[in-house]
This record gives structure tokens, sequence and C-alpha cells, in this order.
């Protein structure tokens, strides 16, 4: 089991810049692929980035490369999202989720946390 907490939501203005963690406890967390997601209103949950604890794979959907990074603490056990230059279509529900590397589907997920972006 895993479970995840995000923060770091907000109101921000357009060109501005916010930075998501999510803390996550369980055991044998390096097994974990760590995933952010986002939900707009009307639209389907889609895939922002995911990479490992370890960092050796990563992905960026096209419509935040160069915008976004994801890390993680391996001390803290925690994985931020730094969102720069962010734009209003962008406003979404952002949500972490855990993935464990033998499976393809993100089975645990965190509650979620509102980025709105102003134009």
């Amino acid at each position: 089991q895993v479970q995840l907490v995000e923060s770091g939501g907000g109101l921000v203005q357009a060109g501005g810049s916010l930075r998501l963690s999510c803390a996550a406890s369980g055991r044998t967390l390096s097994r974990y692929a760590m995933g952010w997601f986002r939900q707009a209103p009307g639209k389907e949950r889609e895939l922002v980035t995911a990479t490992t604890w370890s960092g050796t794979s990563t992905y960026y959907a096209d419509f935040v490369k160069g915008r976004f990074t994801i890390s993680n603490d391996n001390a803290k056990n925690t994985v931020y999202l730094q969102m720069n230059s962010l734009k209003p279509e962008d406003t979404a529900v952002y949500f972490c989720a855990a993935r464990d590397v033998a499976r393809r589907t993100f089975d645990y997920w965190g509650q979620g946390t509102q980025v709105t972006v102003s134009s």
C-alpha cells in the first residue's frame, strides 16, 4: 500500500510558477513509478509527467515540455512538480499517483490539489 498527499496548489497569474509536492508513505517505494496527472473541468484526466524513484526514466507530455519539471527527494519520500511559465489552460486539479513498476496502471492516488492560472 502507498499513501499519497499533495500540497502546493493555488492561484497564480499567467507566466507565474508553482511547485506541487507529493508526500508518499508505504513500504518499498523504490518499486514504484510516480506520476502527476491533471483533470480540467469537463475533460478527462491526463498524464502530465512520470518518473521512477531512481530518476533514470522520465516522461513529459508535450504540452508541458520545457515548462514543468518532476523531481524527487528520496530522503523525504517526496515527489515535486515544478511548474513554470504557467498558462490559463494549465488550470486543473493535479493528482499525484503511484504505479508498481511491474504494472501498467497507476493504482494509488492522492486527493488532488487545485491549480488555477488567471489570464
